[in-house]
């Protein structure tokens, strides 16, 4: 097996977990920075944007670091994108599968189903919850919340922070509840 192959698989836990947290330490250590990536909205904004608002009155320069580390995730999307891509059908289980297409999702070719994101579904009910009502809700709780989930869950939680452990188990407690009560009414539209 050549590395492409190893980095087209998908990784185990005991593999990707300690890589993502090794990136507590990592920026801790070379200079007291924070991991999260809500942050970076406000950091483009305050650059961008030379509106009198006093959110974005601050010295974003400092968290410069912040938006290359952004950059560096969208490139390595699209890098991945083009060249780590695996181009077998998404595997999922029998049973997952009966239950999609009892919703009329069918289409497992890529790594989100068409019939749910794609620019036909946003014109549907359906499709307009899952994006657009979805996004506003991720970006309002992030707000709400101090930060998103790898910012509370990955970096506050290892730093022992309270307010980041009760976000964290805030976030998991509206996935289930998403997942499991709410999600199959939105898909049955």
């Amino acid at each position: 097996m050549n590395l492409l192959e190893i980095l087209r698989e998908p990784w185990p836990w005991y593999v990707a977990g300690p890589l993502i947290g090794l990136t507590v330490p990592i920026l801790l250590i070379i200079g007291n920075k924070s991991f999260g990536i809500s942050s970076s909205l406000r950091h483009i904004c305050a650059a961008c944007i030379p509106a009198n608002i006093s959110f974005f009155k601050y010295d974003w320069k400092k968290e410069s670091w912040n938006l290359f580390f952004v950059f560096g995730i969208f490139l390595g999307g699209i890098i991945a994108a083009y060249f780590l891509s695996n181009p077998n059908q998404v595997e999922i289980t029998p049973q997952l599968s009966q239950q999609l297409a009892s919703y009329g999702i069918t289409d497992h070719s890529g790594l989100l189903p068409k019939e749910l994101f794609s620019w036909e579904s946003l014109f549907t009910l359906r499709g307009f919850i899952m994006i657009v009502v979805g996004g506003f809700l991720v970006g309002f709780g992030t707000r709400y919340a101090g930060g998103c989930t790898s910012g509370h869950a990955i970096m506050g939680i290892s730093n022992l922070q309270w307010p980041s452990l009760v976000a964290t188990i805030c976030f998991m407690i509206g996935g289930f509840i998403m997942a499991n009560l709410i999600l199959p009414y939105i898909l049955a539209l």
